[in-house]
């Protein structure tokens, strides 16, 4: 299995590094911010840079947005997974385009109120996931799967 892991830096790269055991088996690659910890963590890994900052920057959206089509054209994975934040959506939206599967984890500090980019993104998931069993009623249909740090 291929797994494209588009994260923010920071807490959402230590969630997504913290599922090691989990991609760790796959084929991936990454999409990241251009920063000192994102490359520092992820020196041996295959990381495409996304244009930074995003939240709330139509035009680095846009650009991450063709960013996102030629990743997912080139790498080709099966699943698309995130912890997010904004760097998700121009992944989720196109991800079924290329016949890939997308996965979303709301990152742990989303304890009683949904974030924004769960809730963008929550519209092209195929599976999303909350680490708080108070976070099932913010969003129908997801499945609770604990604290993954």
């Amino acid at each position: 299995m291929k797994v494209l892991i588009a994260c923010s830096s920071g807490g959402h790269l230590t969630q997504a590094l913290a599922l090691r055991d989990w991609w760790g088996r796959h084929d991936r690659c990454w999409a990241t911010f251009p920063v000192a910890d994102a490359r520092s963590r992820l020196a041996e890994e295959r990381v495409y840079e996304v244009h930074y900052p995003t939240v709330r920057h139509l035009p680095n959206l846009l650009r991450n947005m063709g960013l996102a089509r030629r990743v997912l054209a080139a790498e080709r994975p099966d699943i698309v997974f995130s912890t997010g934040a904004a760097i998700a959506l121009p992944f989720f939206v196109q991800a079924r385009f290329f016949g890939a599967r997308t996965v979303y984890l709301e990152p742990v500090d989303r304890i009683t109120s949904a974030g924004l980019s769960g809730r963008l993104v929550h519209p092209f998931t195929d599976e999303f996931l909350v680490q708080w069993e108070s976070m099932l009623r913010q969003h129908p249909g997801s499945r609770n799967v604990g604290i993954v740090l």
